[in-house]
């Protein structure tokens, strides 16, 4: 099997029946859809459900929602012949695993669950909340998945950050 890992903000697509597309979760959620008869199916992650009112987001940043992330994978499911009425979709992730930041992943869950309701996606299985971090796999050709708990939160990956160049000289304070 040809295995593509996905990170926050990022989402793979495939019809293909030797790919199992796999992420890391916590607060974040993963949705996986998938076309039964089509035999295409996809993952994404993303970090938080919607942005807030007067949050300015940069158009870059937009996939890391799951209001932009549903709608770039649904898209990416029906350019590869999948019919949105067929969908099936299996939630995973938004556990409350860091005390301190409050129920982000209650609310990214709650976010996953509406937007199948509101869009008529029927939810096979769901595996959403609780205290503990998630390893996912779903086989989007199949449209099988499992989550396993993780003892320890995943890593978060960030972008490198570009550091000023300089004649060598290191000041620290």
């Amino acid at each position: 099997m040809r295995r593509v890992s996905i990170i926050q903000g990022e989402s793979h697509v495939s019809g293909e029946p030797d790919v199992v597309i796999s992420t890391l979760l916590g607060s974040c959620v993963a949705v996986c859809l998938q076309d039964p008869d089509g035999r295409v199916g996809g993952m994404n992650h993303f970090l938080l459900g919607e942005p807030g009112k007067d949050d300015n987001i940069r158009q870059a940043d937009m996939q890391r929602y799951g209001v932009h992330a549903m709608e770039l994978l649904i898209n990416a499911l029906m350019s590869k012949g999948a019919v949105r009425s067929r969908m099936r979709a299996h939630l995973y992730g938004g556990a409350n695993i860091i005390a301190g930041l409050g129920s982000i992943g209650s609310s990214n869950a709650a976010f996953a669950r509406r937007f199948m309701e509101t869009e008529g996606i029927a939810i096979g299985h769901c595996d959403l909340g609780g205290t503990h971090a998630r390893k996912v796999e779903f086989i989007p050709y199949e449209g099988k998945a499992r989550s396993r708990p993780l003892a320890q939160p995943p890593p978060v990956i960030r972008a490198p950050v570009a550091l000023p160049a300089s004649d060598g000289d290191l000041e620290l304070f």
